[in-house]
């Protein structure tokens, strides 16, 4: 564990907003987004009660932060898919991977929708989804497309985070259980 005296060092040297970004995704993933104070999270980051504030100003400007940051690694995680199936089941494995980011990024009740750098991460993601549906559906409606490509993996990820497929996967792997759904509806 950091001592005080390291952490004032660490945030002299750029660490701060870092050590709080961690310390608020663990927190969320313990407790979810709703259990999450500034102050709280100063105190595990072993920082003063007014360090965070300096970077993320409110709670909704860390969430923002977060948010964008899922936004961006999620777009990473889906430039390399091959085709519309892979694309699915990169993002549940995003979602498992990263289940802090996961519960902040869908709800803009908790950060600032309208932020600059949110909204350009978003976009990059949705992108990439529809990258990945237009070059698997033949369609006259790709946006109706998309949303149904989204929502089948958004909605896998999430009954899976909450516990809701752990019968019917049983003992197979989510991602060979979602390939299996996305071929089945979309024949890719």
């Amino acid at each position: 564990m950091t001592s005080s005296t390291d952490s004032r060092r660490a945030y002299h040297h750029g660490d701060l907003r870092r050590a709080v970004l961690t310390a608020a995704l663990d927190a969320i993933t313990t407790d979810g987004p709703a259990a999450l104070s500034l102050r709280d999270l100063a105190r595990r980051a072993g920082v003063s009660h007014a360090a965070p504030a300096h970077h993320f100003k409110d709670r909704a400007g860390l969430l923002t932060a977060i948010a964008t940051e899922g936004f961006d690694l999620l777009a990473t995680t889906l430039a390399d898919a091959s085709d519309l199936s892979d694309a699915g089941v990169r993002y549940v494995r995003f979602a498992m991977d990263h289940p802090a980011h996961f519960q902040v990024m869908f709800q803009p009740d908790l950060h600032h929708p309208t932020d600059p750098a949110l909204l350009a991460a978003k976009s990059r993601a949705g992108n990439r989804l529809r990258e990945a549906v237009a070059d698997a559906v033949e369609t006259d409606d790709p946006r109706l497309a998309g949303i149904a490509a989204w929502s089948l993996a958004h909605g896998f990820a999430t009954l899976l985070l909450t516990h809701n497929l752990t019968d019917p996967v049983g003992d197979r792997a989510p991602e060979d259980v979602f390939r299996s759904l996305a071929d089945l509806l979309f024949a890719t």
